[in-house]
């Protein structure tokens, strides 16, 4: 292994489990060309995951063996990073709540920053750049059921949202009804209607 090569992994050792690692957070150790040699070298020989282009991240090591860093790990350690907000998809968020049985085959996640690709080993991680309104009521039960009334759209959303309506508490539905202002009319509408419900 190269000098370089131990560099970077010494450089990244105490990093927390899915935290990405840059090629140009490197460049103090080398060249460029010389950093992405030698985080190649590194991929190749399995120390590092290529996660996309000029973002890498590191396995990590059991005593059951190698494996890519959790899912979660690797949002946790983007939201930390950026100043994005990051939540999970509408189909995630409806299986959450119980609307749905359908678990989603692909891991994607709705953010305010771009549209990106993560390769964790065999796993794919998407991150979908969606509309403000979307990320409405990040981190709250709240949030969670507009991106799940989102993903049924318009025709359907009013039904599961009589499914969930016995389950609000008053504090809920007054979250949603002042995050209706942000919604787009057919959201907004149903929305706005729950008092009525309530």
């Amino acid at each position: 292994m190269t000098h370089l090569s131990t560099q970077i992994l010494e450089e990244t050792k105490g990093f927390p489990e899915g935290a990405p690692i840059a090629a140009k957070a490197l460049l103090h150790l080398g060249k460029r060309a010389a950093v992405d040699q030698a985080l190649s070298r590194l991929v190749a020989r399995g120390k590092l995951l290529r996660a996309r282009r000029g973002v890498y991240l590191r396995p990590i090591e059991s005593r059951f063996g190698v494996r890519a860093p959790t899912v979660e790990k690797v949002v946790e350690a983007a939201r930390a990073q950026s100043s994005e907000t990051i939540v999970s998809s509408g189909a995630a968020a409806a299986n959450h709540l119980g609307l749905t049985t359908q678990v989603p085959v692909r891991q994607i996640y709705l953010t305010s920053g771009p549209s990106r690709e993560l390769h964790l080993g065999k796993q794919v991680v998407e991150f979908k750049h969606v509309p403000r309104w979307q990320l409405a009521l990040a981190g709250r039960r709240t949030g969670e059921i507009v991106r799940a009334l989102a993903w049924f759209g318009p025709r359907a959303a009013e039904g599961a949202l009589l499914t969930l309506k016995h389950k609000l508490t008053s504090t809920e539905v007054s979250e949603l009804k002042t995050a209706a202002s942000s919604l787009p009319t057919w959201l907004a509408k149903s929305v706005s209607g729950l008092s009525v419900h309530v």
